[in-house]
């Protein structure tokens, strides 16, 4: 009986040290990564370009600096030239258009979530990220409590896209 209690016990043992080992790894994983989000985060400076006269592309700016991300605003009349010269096809566009320093594009009203993750692991073939029109309730198209469902799409360097993440309540924007 000795032996079998003996064993017992050593593989009791085993299964709590790999479950506490297990735990460990995962956690110093995820501290990683979520340092990794955080380093591009603080770093992250955007070129912002928009019409002078639009609130809402305002709005986006103040969001993306309440995340920490630094703007540097140009206010240009030809924004649909700007647009064309970075590859943004026209059913991809919305009222701005902003710029990594790497040259990536990040079009509409994004939520800095979602530009930081595409940084963090950037797809091959990409140029960048849109979320077309003006969804109500995306950042900078609040409007009290009112929100609509919108995809982000991710932009490729083809001209076409496909869907990087789908937001479906305000909650999920940050």
């Amino acid at each position: 009986m000795k032996p079998i209690k003996l064993l017992f016990t050593k593989l009791v043992l085993l299964i709590s040290l790999t479950i506490v080992v297990a735990c460990t790894n995962e956690s110093v994983t995820t501290e990683q990564n979520k340092t990794s989000s955080q380093d591009i985060e603080s770093s992250l400076k955007l070129d912002v370009f928009k019409r002078e006269s639009c609130g809402c592309c305002q709005g986006w700016i103040d969001h993306a600096e309440s995340q920490g991300i630094q703007t540097d605003v140009d206010d240009i009349v030809f924004l649909t030239t700007k647009k064309q010269d970075l590859g943004i096809e026209p059913m991809y566009r919305s009222c701005h258009t902003s710029v990594s320093t790497e040259g990536y594009v990040f079009e509409g009203h994004i939520p800095v979530k979602f530009i930081v993750k595409y940084l963090d692991n950037v797809p091959q073939g990409s140029i960048g990220l849109s979320v077309p029109g003006m969804p109500v309730g995306s950042p900078g198209m609040e409007n009290g409590d009112q929100f609509r469902p919108y995809q982000v799409l991710l932009l490729k360097d083809d001209g076409t896209a496909e869907v990087f993440a789908e937001v479906n309540s305000y909650e999920e924007q940050f």
